[in-house]
């Protein structure tokens, strides 16, 4: 692959800590677009510094059941989320991904979310979300195909790139059982920018997941796996097989903006 393009990394976890550090409080990650945004555009950027070509907005559980059980308003959630994140990204040339995930209350038969629920919520979000101004929206962290198949569908409908990312738990299946397979058959008729894997593990266990994933796919591929605690250096040498055949890199759960600045590096000396 010729060209990496480099993606952030951990963001809830950071945030809390930075919140703890000037004693606010902790509240769910998307409230800080509101409730303290500075630490929300000091994080992108720090990813930004460290070499990240697209920022995730902070509203990856941005949904309408979550924001309403908080009182809060998802649009102006979704517009701050996005501001932040565009005028951070406008003084690096970066861009900006709306990031959603996957409901917390599973789809049925998993759990007790109605399709024509799902369907809802997810409409909501994405023409709420591609209203502020957004480069691409991003779905990440699905392990239900047929939930990211709904989420997919009306994320296409707002005519912005869509990157899409499960979570796989064994192998190269989610803890739902969706396969690779499945995972491209449902996303067909969206035509995504991008597919691959986010969180799931470490990037030892994530190289041949994306291996599989280049043969059984053309499409752009996407690598952002946990850190599985090892440092920044050596998960950037895990990662390195997979360079291979991915285009876009990041990390996910326990990382920091180091890791970005090291996959920077040996994308570089690639």
């Amino acid at each position: 692959m010729d060209k990496i393009t480099l993606l952030d990394g951990a963001s809830g976890t950071l945030l809390w800590n930075m919140a703890e550090a000037e004693g606010t409080p902790k509240i769910p990650v998307w409230r800080y677009n509101t409730v303290a945004p500075h630490l929300v555009k000091r994080l992108a950027e720090m990813y930004l510094s460290a070499g990240s070509e697209i920022i995730y907005t902070n509203t990856f559980c941005a949904n309408p059941p979550a924001v309403k059980q908080e009182g809060c308003s998802l649009q102006e959630i979704l517009e701050t989320g996005t501001g932040i994140a565009r005028e951070a990204a406008s003084g690096y040339g970066a861009r900006t991904a709306l990031d959603f995930g996957p409901l917390m209350n599973a789809l049925e038969p998993f759990g007790t979310t109605s399709e024509d629920e799902c369907r809802a919520y997810y409409r909501e979000m994405c023409r709420t979300g591609a209203a502020c101004g957004a480069d691409l929206i991003v779905l990440e962290t699905f392990m239900d195909a047929k939930m990211l198949e709904i989420a997919a569908s009306e994320a296409a409908e707002t005519g912005l790139p869509l990157f899409c990312t499960m979570s796989f738990s064994a192998g190269s299946r989610t803890f739902f059982g969706s396969s690779i397979d499945e995972m491209l058959e449902a996303l067909k008729p969206f035509s995504p920018a991008a597919v691959g894997l986010n969180c799931s593990f470490g990037p030892v266990q994530a190289v041949p997941v994306m291996q599989e994933f280049a043969q059984k796919t053309d499409l752009p591929l996407i690598l952002k796996p946990n850190t599985a605690d090892l440092p920044a250096e050596e998960f950037a040498k895990a990662m390195e097989p997979a360079l291979n055949v991915v285009s876009y890199a990041g990390a996910c759960c326990g990382s920091d903006p180091s890791y970005i600045s090291k996959i920077k590096e040996l994308a570089e000396r690639r």
